[in-house]
């Protein structure tokens, strides 16, 4: 019945509503009026004019203070605490021009003491209906009602994100917060906000007698360590967990229940990032011209992120894949939005880093189109170039080897040289852990693209060029489009069989944000040549993250000890050139920099008067797609690649096939 009044209620107009807010509000101000009246005279009162001249006092003085005020810009249904002072506020201006003007006007027949009880009880009136329609029409009643269909979830940590999570999911009608749980003794068996503050010692008891689904964690401030604990703690009680978005979207009053994360990818981790040093980030960067070549991808995307809040003169996006650009040119039209708010409200900001100035160049081209690239280099040239365009998808690589070869290698030894005779200061190459020792093609070919940088850079010195050519090494980046993170949580979701292609398999892993940080002040450090890599702490045994994905989400994985189990993890074999796991140095003994997570390694090279001769063969092979004559050339190229398999080129079994 209530919720039929409600829903039509809601879908009406904000003026229709806000003249049946001042309707009610009329009418509250003629009931406590006449109420005033009968406490008075002890007794039950008629009307008179007299009396009705009170009255229309009462409701001349008291609509245009409430609208004054904001009564009526308020929204009954998200009315708080912060409306009910503002109640407060108005009723008290009220309350002193009400007994003013009764004073003055002197009616007859009507007590002085109605100037007190009558803003009191109009006081108590117009609060008590702000509060019932917050009540009702916000769905606490029917939240109520119906709160053993809700899910039933508990807080953890009790201080003012706690609070505010919970204030955000009162008015949700898919969950309920039905308790908090903090790790202060002094909390426990407190009450907040009307939910109980359990011990986390007892929780396998309270999500028994609860009938907790999921618990939220509200701890943005706790250390790395602590929420692992946490983590396995909640992790071993069979519910799932979730997590609160960053400490800025609290504080600038953003959280919503949407908000919530599945899992906070750094806890799959298990480990700290280290913060970046300021001074490397915006060496490079600060009021120059910026290049990133794949900007429209995972790892370029991100160094577009972390460079815009460098404050560079103009940044160019260079992607041959149309949506991507289009959609990475828009985030970042919003973000310069929203630093030039944030600027706009501090007027001491130092005008060298105005977000204004920034002009960003969205640039459709492939990095393996020599005419285009020249141009664009050519037309701005670029004080630094991140080269992040590649094709970093193993599988689909080795099934199409001259596609990847062309792009990562070639391409990248087309930008580089560009960029030299252009005298572009820096050039990064963003380089992988799989070009150590390949056994795959799309290995072997990021490491040729370190080997061309390499080659050019010790020209550079003997023909006099600026050019610093550096390439930055890691491994996996946790999240990214070809990550086992999404595929992970996608089977989880739908209850489908987790698959792994080997139980052994283990890799590195990184957050993406720490990894684009981790290039920028790598490159800054370069002084020609440079091989950096990243320290990117324990490798992980997949097999091992995607248990940890399963117990994090409420689940339990199924196996021969846990035959009732709900996620079976399904091994499916090695793929074509995928190894058991990766290394990130070739040789030994890196040397430390100047940056705790980041080394400097020494790699042999061809010179550019061996090394241009192959390729110009390589590119021939590639041009006809003789797939056993590229592998030749590579193995002869690339010390230390080794092809795991048989070709599995679809374009030339296809051929060969057919030739048959």
């Amino acid at each position: 019945m209530i919720n039929k009044l409600t829903i039509p209620l809601l879908s009406l107009s904000r003026p229709v509503k806000r003249m049946m807010a001042m309707s009610l509000d009329i009418f509250l101000c003629v009931l406590t009026v006449w109420l005033a009246l009968c406490l008075r005279l002890d007794g039950w009162v008629a009307m008179q004019t007299t009396y009705w001249l009170a009255v229309g006092l009462s409701v001349a003085l008291a609509l245009p203070i409430f609208g004054k005020i904001g009564l009526y810009r308020a929204v009954f249904r998200y009315a708080g605490v912060a409306a009910l002072v503002t109640v407060t506020k108005a009723i008290f201006i009220y309350a002193l021009f009400f007994s003013a003007l009764l004073s003055v006007l002197a009616l007859p027949g009507v007590p002085r003491t109605l100037w007190v009880l009558q803003p009191l009880l109009l006081l108590l009136a117009v609060g008590a209906s702000r509060a019932v329609g917050r009540y009702l029409l916000s769905g606490e009643y029917l939240n109520r009602m119906d709160g053993r269909a809700l899910a039933h979830v508990l807080i953890y940590g009790a201080g003012s994100a706690g609070r505010q999570l919970a204030g955000a999911m009162s008015n949700n009608r898919e969950m309920r917060a039905v308790g908090f749980l903090d790790d202060d003794e002094r909390l426990h068996g407190q009450v907040l906000n009307g939910l109980c503050i359990y011990n986390p010692a007892e929780l396998a008891s309270v999500i028994k007698n609860l009938e907790i689904s999921d618990v939220m964690l509200a701890i943005p401030s706790a250390s790395r360590q602590r929420r692992n604990e946490i983590l396995k703690q909640i992790g071993q009680s069979g519910v799932a967990v979730r997590t609160l978005p960053g400490l800025m979207d609290l504080a600038q009053g953003r959280v919503q229940v949407e908000d919530l994360l599945d899992l906070d990818i750094d806890d799959l981790l298990g480990r700290d990032a280290v913060p970046p040093n300021p001074l490397l980030l915006g060496k490079n960067i600060r009021n120059k011209v910026v290049l990133v070549t794949g900007a429209g991808g995972s790892i370029g995307s991100e160094l577009c992120r972390q460079i815009i809040k460098q404050g560079p003169d103009k940044l160019m996006l260079v992607e041959q894949c149309e949506f991507a650009l289009y959609t990475i040119h828009r985030e970042l039209i919003r973000l310069l939005m929203d630093q030039d708010q944030d600027q706009d409200q501090d007027q001491d900001q130092d005008q060298d880093q105005d977000a204004h100035s920034v002009r960003l160049l969205p640039l459709l081209a492939s990095v393996s189109d020599e005419g285009r690239m020249r141009e664009i280099i050519h037309t701005w040239k670029p004080n630094t170039i991140y080269h992040a365009a590649a094709y970093k998808h193993v599988p689909l690589v080795e099934h199409n080897p001259a596609a990847g070869i062309k792009n990562n290698a070639l391409g990248t030894w087309c930008v580089a040289k560009i960029a030299g005779d252009e005298n572009v200061r820096d050039f990064v190459l963003i380089s992988t852990d799989k070009a150590v020792r390949p056994t795959n093609v799309m290995g072997a070919s990021k490491r040729l693209a370190e080997m061309t940088l390499q080659a050019l850079a010790a020209d550079v010195v003997s023909e006099g060029r600026n050019t610093r050519y550096a390439m930055v090494r890691f491994g996996n980046v946790l999240g990214s489009s070809g990550s086992v993170v999404p595929l992970f949580r996608k089977q989880i979701k739908a209850n489908d069989p987790i698959t792994l292609t080997h139980p052994d398999i283990t890799r590195y892993f990184m957050t993406i944000p720490e990894a684009a940080q981790l290039v920028i002040q790598a490159g800054a450090m370069a002084t020609g040549g440079d091989v950096f890599v990243l320290d990117m702490g324990q490798p992980v045994r997949i097999i091992d993250l995607a248990r940890r994905m399963v117990e994090l989400s409420g689940l339990s994985v199924r196996d021969e000890a846990s035959p009732n189990g709900d996620i079976e993890i399904k091994i499916t074999g090695l793929r074509p050139g995928e190894k058991l796991y990766e290394e990130l140095l070739i040789g030994d003994n890196p040397l430390p920099t100047k940056h705790p997570r980041i080394m400097k390694a020494h790699e042999e090279f061809l010179p550019t008067t061996e090394l241009t001769p192959r390729l110009q063969a390589l590119s021939l092979a590639l041009t006809v797609n003789d797939v056993p004559l590229i592998r030749t050339l590579l193995k002869e190229l690339v010390p230390g690649y080794q092809p795991d398999g048989e070709v599995v080129d679809w374009v030339y079994l296809s051929r060969a096939g057919a030739a048959r």
